[in-house]
């Protein structure tokens, strides 16, 4: 008996003696207690973002609620015209003279982060950023609020931790529980939020992660609840299936759907390399952008803001085909205009516009086609919002949970989960990628096609090489510069020089002096690189 319990003595330590050192080795219980101070501070954040955009609406609309089309109805034509124009005035003198980046920033600024180790991210300017997207939306400018909203929870989240000196790991748990912070305060949705942070943030699912992730998103979610309440974003009646006859029109919907999130991305990476080959004063960007939306909007004041009481309209049956259609074709253009024009804002928001529009017109015809067989165009706009924003967010599970907390609409859950797979399958077969992605691969950073290329672009020549010896000449001859690697360059391209030039070991130079050597790089040292930072990589996502 007792050699029996000196038996399951051993095999219990050595069970959880080695996973407790790695919990303190990796920082998780300083993870855990910042994780909940996060989701305080985001929800905050989250909070006072919302009323910026209020106040900036109250004086040319004079309200501060969500209902813009409705109020702008009720403004002189100029009103309506001029207000974005000015509105985008005040954006470029902040573009000019305040953000180090001369643009707004986003969710795909996060997503950069995440592959450096959440470095990059500065408050001071991810306040400014969430200001000039505030008076963005406020003035009218057509974009959603949760792009500026998910940088400024991670921006909160990467000041916290950057004097702690927690290892990467940690730093990128901790950025995530900032965004899912925002998310689920933004959109009283806690659940979408950890998912979001999960999919899309970090890029993968992980068991170490769940927990500072729901912490941060519980405690946002109730900070939220207790100012604005615990209802749904869009209150929308019960809708149900009629028949499972349905389902081919669901897979229908979901093509379709493909197709309007496909265009839209389309729209807007086309309209921004437009834009930036038109020469124009940085300060004057927005205001000629917002002067263009202002214009659209003197007819269909539906396009401006972020849309939710339209895209509620939608939900409940109450716009005609007609006008769905045309506000596809209106809101991918102001939104495109928007973003490619600096102003700040984010692309969920108009995903879900769009995706109700497709979806109450797909509705409206189904059940003309076979009248007493077809749901109600509110649920296929409830199917269509989930699929179109799943497809260009490049995240089918948390938008499809997302889509479940906002309209409350679980019933709905086996014609939501078909639709949003065949519009995200498409989407990729097309595309490759999502928005977010193609946005960071314009950056040079690529993150749809494995870890791998991530870590052969983020690590630098001067992490790899090992400095200089005493004995070893700092003079580069003059006909060895082209066997030499700058210091700045990345692994990529030196692993491709070691294949070209067939060498075992290269000199690195100071990139600002070619002539002076700093160190040297082996073929070998730089494959021992590569190959720890991917073994690390494999096991941050697999704990």
């Amino acid at each position: 008996m007792a050699l029996r319990r000196a038996q399951f003595l051993d095999t219990a330590r050595r069970w959880t003696i080695p996973n407790l050192k790695h919990f303190q080795e990796t920082r998780q219980p300083i993870v855990w207690l910042l994780a909940p101070l996060i989701g305080l501070a985001t929800g905050v954040a989250a909070i006072l973002f919302r009323l910026a955009i209020g106040v900036f609406q109250w004086p040319w609309l004079q309200t501060m609620s969500e209902h813009v089309a409705a109020a702008a109805r009720q403004q002189p034509w100029w009103v309506v015209m001029l207000a974005p124009a000015v509105g985008g005035l005040f954006v470029g003198l902040l573009l000019r003279y305040a953000l180090t980046a001369k643009r707004t920033v986003a969710v795909p600024d996060v997503m950069e982060a995440r592959v450096n180790g959440g470095r990059g991210l500065r408050l001071g300017q991810g306040l400014i950023s969430a200001l000039a997207s505030a008076l963005s939306l406020g003035s009218g400018a057509s974009a959603g609020r949760e792009g500026p909203i998910v940088h400024l929870g991670a921006s909160i989240a990467v000041t916290f931790s950057q004097h702690l000196n927690l290892p990467n790991s940690a730093r990128r748990t901790l950025l995530a529980s900032g965004a899912a912070g925002a998310v689920a305060a933004s959109f009283n949705a806690p659940i979408a939020g950890v998912l979001f942070a999960q999919e899309v943030i970090l890029g993968h699912f992980s068991i170490r992660t769940f927990v500072p992730l729901v912490l941060s998103a519980v405690v946002a979610t109730i900070l939220s609840q207790a100012w604005f309440g615990d209802v749904a974003a869009f209150v929308v009646p019960s809708y149900s299936i009629a028949s499972y006859l349905e389902v081919p029109a669901f897979v229908l919907l979901g093509i379709i759907a493909a197709f309007v999130a496909v265009v839209f991305q389309l729209t807007i990476l086309s309209t921004d390399w437009a834009a930036r080959n038109v020469k124009m004063p940085l300060v004057m960007r927005p205001v000629v952008g917002g002067l263009m939306v202002g214009v659209m909007a003197i007819w269909f004041p539906e396009i401006l803001g972020v849309g939710y009481d339209t895209t509620d309209a939608a939900l409940k049956d109450q716009l005609a085909i007609n006008t769905m259609l045309l506000l596809i074709v209106l809101k991918t253009l102001a939104t495109a205009i928007t973003l490619s024009s600096r102003f700040g804002g984010g692309v969920f928001s108009p995903a879900l516009y769009l995706g109700a529009m497709t979806g109450g017109a797909f509705g409206l015809i189904v059940a003309e086609l076979f009248p007493g067989l077809g749901s109600s165009e509110g649920l296929y706009a409830i199917l269509g919002m989930g699929a179109v924003a799943a497809a260009v967010l490049g995240a089918p599970i948390s938008t499809t949970v997302m889509v479940f907390e906002l309209t409350g609409g679980f019933e709905l859950s086996l014609a939501l989960l078909l639709t949003v797979a065949v519009a995200n399958g498409i989407n990729q077969a097309v595309l490759g990628r999502s928005l977010f992605q193609a946005q960071l691969e314009s950056r040079g950073i690529v993150l749809h096609e494995g870890p791998h290329r991530t870590i052969m672009k983020g690590l630098r020549v001067s992490d790899i090489m090992r400095p200089l010896e005493d004995n070893e000449p700092a003079e580069l001859p003059e006909g060895d510069r082209e066997r030499a690697l700058p210091a700045d360059e990345s692994l990529e391209t030196a692993l491709r020089a070691f294949d070209t030039l067939g060498a075992e070991s290269l000199p690195v130079v100071d990139p600002y002096d070619r002539s002076r050597i700093v160190g040297r790089i082996s073929q070998t040292r730089a494959l021992r690189a590569f190959n720890r930072e991917l073994i690390a990589t494999s096991v941050e996502e697999h704990r």
